[in-house]
């Protein structure tokens, strides 16, 4: 891996650019249905139950009951526990929509590995097509690549063809160039894991947070693993997908990060098969703005089922 300093000043004025720019109306439209299509609805709390799993599971299928011309499109992916794996697989049968699981000691990421492992096996077994896995941050800060290199090799390996999301929890790296290192090692351990299948377009994101640390996504953070896709990309063909998870609430926010998405790696990565929103509270202002755009008139939040 090489070394990259960053220089968090011109990142940081890099990212608020993207702020700036002016998106016309036809352009916000077709921003905003790309944007539900991005979403990945989680849920990841202790009161989790089947109901509220094929609740969301619906709310995933179909965001919106009304009607507008075209329909509002499915999001991207439900994310669950892998005991609710097969409830979410067996809800989202032919839909399209993709079931993914966070596994390895989610959040912490300090079961021994075995654990982890068979955490992640569980889920692939149980139907999950996707895996989000959380790096070693302990390993990590204290020095140690190999681990954390081969904690992620192992993990794809276990996943088999179900898809990687590698989550770095960028609120703990402390610095940019952390960030900048975690998400080079990251991918250059999903490229070298032997006995997994070929990397391809999509078939491993880096993910900036689980969302119970905070800061979760920033702007700046995410620019920073973009570049990192990019500069592998460059060096490869291979197109690493990107999740910013936690902490985007809004349809502008979106908007801003997907502008940055296009202009620093291209239209090729604005699909879900290589980016994709981590944020729940998001979608029902997603719609709200859209149904705003089609219609005129601003939604009651009521009028939306809690996400």
């Amino acid at each position: 891996m090489n070394a990259h300093s960053i220089n968090s000043v011109m990142v940081a004025q890099r990212a608020a650019s993207f702020t700036t720019r002016s998106i016309k109306k036809e352009s916000k439209r077709q921003g905003l249905r790309m944007a539900i299509g991005m979403v990945d609805l989680t849920t990841l709390e202790g009161k989790d139950s089947p109901e509220k799993v094929r609740s969301l599971c619906r709310k995933a299928m179909h965001p919106w009951e009304g009607q507008i011309d075209p329909p509002i499109p499915p999001v991207a992916a439900v994310c669950v526990y892998p005991s609710l794996v097969s409830i979410a697989r067996d809800e989202l049968a032919g839909s399209g929509v993709k079931v993914a699981s966070v596994a390895t000691g989610f959040p912490s990421g300090q079961f021994p590995i075995s654990a982890r492992l068979e955490d992640v096996r569980f889920a692939v077994d149980n139907g999950a097509d996707e895996i989000d896995m959380v790096i070693n941050r302990g390993a990590f800060l204290q020095g140690d690549q190999d681990t954390v290199m081969e904690e992620i090799r192992l993990t794809r390996q276990a996943c088999g063809h179900a898809h990687l999301k590698i989550i770095l929890e960028t609120g703990e790296l402390e610095t940019l160039d952390n960030v900048r290192r975690a998400s080079d090692l990251a991918i250059e351990a999903a490229a070298t894991s032997p006995g997994a299948p070929p990397l391809v377009d999509g078939s491993v994101f880096i993910k900036t947070s689980t969302g119970k640390v905070s800061p979760a996504a920033t702007m700046p953070v995410t620019l920073v693993m973009l570049e990192a896709i990019r500069d592998h990309w460059l060096s490869s063909g291979v197109r690493i997908g990107m999740k910013p998870a936690g902490g985007i609430r809004t349809a502008k926010q979106a908007l801003h990060y997907l502008v940055m998405v296009k202009e620093t790696l291209g239209d090729a990565w604005l699909r879900p098969e290589l980016f994709r929103f981590g944020a729940s509270s998001l979608l029902n202002d997603l719609l709200r703005q859209l149904i705003k755009q089609d219609t005129g008139n601003y939604m009651s939040v009521s009028d939306f089922s809690e996400a």
